[in-house]
């Protein structure tokens, strides 16, 4: 690990590996796979490029002879973004996508690799996805809905946090943090992780009092609230909280052997050290030093404004007495040049330079250029050897992992009292907490531990004494009790024993097959909306007699079967007449075009369907690629659509409609009904669906605004009925410039703990509440789970803009066509995101988006669609 090396490779780095490479080592725990990118550039080590790299446990020589085959703990990167570019974590964010659709296809192949090793074939589900900062955040919950797997979520560091603290500096307006951080992005993603995750995990209860409550989506007060009323069986009324749970970071102790008596006599470390020359990295630290006997201030941090480095050096400086007892030593990260350092921790650098040339320290601080990862133990030690102290001056940490490995190598600690210090100095006991703002404070807490010999000795061994109750089989312990009391969640058809959704065989078996296992769970019909007067009516339970409808589903799958082709040879076509058998037809396409273009009227979408249909002519004929339509309207709309327009049902393959919480099919069956609806789709993204609670809560948003400037106070959002389903609460805005913006609307949602996904659509007249989990872009990754469509084959086309959720279409592994002049007058920017622009969440320099010129006609597309390699020139 290339620790320090900049922002992006600091204490949260080692965590995660050493996380992943314990619990690899736990009993019970089969495999851990840590997903990170996957990278070939000159700026970073060769093993970035490597596809997979095996975390070997520690001290477990005989752990490997145990081993099952594919089991342990394994890096494992995934190729996204730019192939041979470093790109900062601020800059991921238009990435994201295509990370979790390369994490997606992993996670498959290996539960499908593992099924076959040790389950008899059938696939192993991961039992929790876990993601790891803001942008990992984003990350698992895509990824955790896809699946249908719990998600657990460490935020490390907090956007909102770092937000007021860079405010507080005064160093860079609101709208300047924004352009560096893209601070905004990274605080919806952890809004969105908290919509998502069963439980949070923080390294300190101040963690969750003072950053997590400083969020829309978590109030410790509700928490408890709703946790009560789950204990004693009470309804929360679609209410959901996750469950924040405090485990400390772990360290491994398996190097350092800290033994008691003079520390001068070199006691730590093994018996024959003391016949070995001095570790390089003492050389290197004390050649700055006019006297390095003298007792050594340890301070290991990056050079960031946040870590207070330059408070240290001026309390250092200006404190004579401690100047006179004490030497320092700054280890701030590797360097070959001032210049080739980013612009933030060149400008800490400078600072630190010209205050030790302001106090004249030469002779009196160190600041080493490089170090390796396997140099931080001596750094310790030799701080420890010469009785010194170690401090993190941070404005505020999160938790303080370099505290924990300077306790476990006999060091006493001055530390910020602003975050996980404190819970530490409660644990160990083995030092002073001080006020980073204040000078005088670090300079006094210092002197304090350097003069008084005895106070010294009483914190080295208080440390000592209670370290073990930070190892990384204690957190392991206690993070798989956490993990375990998690509700199992996986794909309802893995439950029911399906099976064999992703072979590629066209046998009649097959096909018998997969007609049988969907019959139960797809219904025939176009009537899975409510009619005005029904109610929620379109629920299987609520359907009538479930005999009826039992019989109902029997003569449908009777139907389907009842002529099932033989395979087709080499000389047979593969059209549609000789693979109608095979369910859904999608499964046989060579490419899948998506039609996600959101005009607000039909006519605009029809003449740009015609334009797409025209331009694969041949292909659709063919039957090598297929169609789906996606889009905010109901499956009642788009059969008027249809009919309007000329098109049969069977142009299409499937149908995303109410903005992605109902799938349906085509049939080929004209006496089952145009449509069929995919009930499996439902139970995929039902995770904390409010329902009625929810439907309540938005009806009294309703209520709570008219247009008062009007003659009779005239509502401006009404309740939509009749667009509405069990998983889509529909309504139309009057008068959509007069609105809640989304973002206030989220944030009202969000503060009473209903988690669901807000859009508005149809140039803001109106407006869908779907499930949290629930959106067009995760209906496409759910047919590649559920029927093996590969994303990459898929096509989606889109306008310039559209409805809210336009952005999630656009990354991924999928292509996109972009049909300019398009939906361009259709966003309203009341009803968008201004939190953040667009740019920064979308590729659009990537080769898998491509955009037909304005007023685009049908050549235009096939074009665009030859430029992106999908069709023969």
């Amino acid at each position: 690990m290339e620790l320090g090396r900049d922002s992006d490779t600091g204490g949260q780095v080692k965590y995660v590996v050493e996380l992943a490479r314990a619990l690899g080592s736990m009993p019970g725990v089969y495999r851990v796979d840590l997903l990170t990118r996957q990278l070939s550039s000159p700026d970073v080590d060769w093993s970035y490029g490597e596809p997979t790299e095996m975390l070997s446990p520690r001290n477990s020589e005989d752990f490997m002879d145990e081993m099952g085959e594919s089991s342990g703990a394994y890096i494992v990167r995934i190729p996204f973004g730019p192939k041979y570019k470093y790109v900062p974590k601020e800059l991921l964010w238009p990435h994201i996508p295509e990370f979790v659709d390369g994490a997606l296809n992993h996670i498959i192949q290996m539960s499908n690799v593992l099924g076959e090793q040790v389950c008899g074939g059938k696939p192993v589900w991961p039992i929790a996805i876990h993601g790891h900062y803001a942008d990992a955040g984003d990350s698992a919950a895509l990824l955790s809905g896809a699946l249908n797997v719990p998600m657990v979520f460490t935020g490390h560091s907090l956007g909102r946090d770092k937000l007021e603290q860079l405010l507080k500096q005064a160093r860079l307006t609101r709208d300047e943090i924004n352009t560096t951080y893209k601070i905004m992005r990274r605080i919806e993603a952890e809004e969105l992780s908290l919509d998502a995750s069963e439980i949070v995990i923080t390294s300190t209860r101040q963690e969750i009092e003072e950053q997590w409550r400083l969020y829309d989506g978590f109030d410790p007060i509700l928490e408890r609230k709703l946790r009560a009323r789950i204990k004693r069986n009470v309804s929360c009324y679609g209410r959901f909280m996750p469950r924040m749970a405090v485990i400390p970071p772990g360290m491994e102790f398996h190097h350092i052997v800290p033994q008691d008596g003079d520390i001068d006599a070199e006691t730590e470390g093994n018996e024959d050290h003391s016949s070995s020359p001095d570790p390089l990295i003492w050389t290197e630290i004390m050649r700055f030093f006019s006297n390095p006997r003298k007792p050594m201030i340890l301070a290991l941090a990056r050079p960031d404004p946040k870590k207070n480095i330059t408070t240290l050096v001026k309390a250092f400086g200006e404190c004579r007495p401690l100047r006179e007892l004490a030497n320092l030593t700054l280890i701030m990260g590797n360097r070959d040049g001032i210049d080739e350092m980013s612009s933030t921790s060149a400008s800490v650098l400078l600072s630190v330079i010209k205050l030790i040339d302001k106090y004249d320290l030469y002779g009196q601080v160190a600041y080493p250029k490089h170090h390796k990862q396997s140099d931080v133990p001596d750094i310790y030690r030799l701080a420890a050897k010469t009785k010194g102290v170690f401090i993190n001056p941070a404005f505020i940490e999160p938790f303080g992992l370099t505290l924990i490995e300077a306790a476990a190598h006999g060091l006493p600690l001055v530390a910020t009292k602003n975050g996980g210090p404190v819970d530490i100095h409660r644990v160990l006991d083995n030092g002073l907490l001080i006020d980073p703002h204040d000078q005088k404070s670090i300079a006094d807490a210092l002197l304090k531990l350097v003069a008084d010999k005895q106070l010294w000795a009483k914190c080295r061994q208080n440390g000592l004494k209670n370290i073990h109750l930070f190892s990384w089989p204690e957190h392991c312990k206690t993070y798989l009790t956490r993990i375990t009391s998690c509700k199992p969640r996986h794909p309802q058809w893995l439950r029911d024993d399906d099976g064999g959704e992703t072979s590629e065989s066209d046998s009649p078996g097959d096909s018998l097959r997969d007609i049988q296992d969907i019959s139960l769970n797809l219904r025939f019909s176009m009537d899975g909306e409510k009619n005005g007067s029904s109610g929620n009516d379109n629920s299987l339970e609520s359907e009538g007699n479930s005999g009826d409808r039992r019989s109902k589903l029997e003569n449908a799958v009777l139907a389907w079967t009842k002529d099932v082709p033989r395979r087709a040879g080499p000389s047979d076509k593969a059209d549609h007449t000789t693979s109608a058998s095979k369910f859904p037809a999608l499964r046989r396409r060579k490419h899948i075009f998506v039609i996600s273009v959101d005009y607000d009227t039909t006519t605009g979408l029809l003449e740009a369907t015609r334009k797409i249909f025209e331009a694969v002519g041949k292909e659709k004929t063919e039957g090598s690629i297929g169609f789906i339509l996606s889009t905010s309207l109901t499956i009642s709309e788009i059969h008027s659509f249809l009919v309007s327009g000329g098109l049969s049902p069977n142009d299409f393959d499937a149908f995303i409609c109410n903005s992605g919480s109902d799938l349906y099919y085509s049939t080929v069956n004209p006496d089952d009904g145009p449509f069929v609806l995919d009930f499996y789709y439902h139970s995929h993204i039902e995770y904390r669906w409010g329902g009625e609670g929810l439907r309540k809560t938005l009806i009294r948003w309703l209520a709570s605004f008219t247009d008062k400037k009007a003659e009779n106070e005239e509502k401006i959002v009404t309740a939509a009925e009749q667009l509405s389903t069990n998983y889509c609460y529909a309504f139309t805005a009057q008068k959509p410039g007069m609105v809640t913006p989304l973002k206030e609307l989220r944030k009202m949602l969000r503060i009473q703990a209903l988690r669901c996904h807000v859009i508005y659509c149809q140039n803001g007249t109106r407006i869908n509440v779907i499930p949290v989990l629930a959106s067009r872009s995760q209906a496409l990754r759910y047919l590649y789970l559920r029927w093996g469509v590969e994303l990459s084959k898929m096509v989606v086309f889109v306008g310039e803009c559209g409805d809210t959720d336009y952005e999630e279409l656009l990354g991924g592994m999928h292509k996109s066509v972009i049909l300019k002049g398009v939906c361009s007058s259709v966003r309203n920017q009341a009803h968008a995101n201004p939190s953040y622009p667009l740019s920064d969440v979308v590729p659009i320099d990537s080769p898998n988006i491509v955009q037909t010129p304005e007023e685009f006609t049908s050549s235009d597309v096939r074009n665009s669609l030859e430029s992106l390699g999908l069709l023969k020139v």
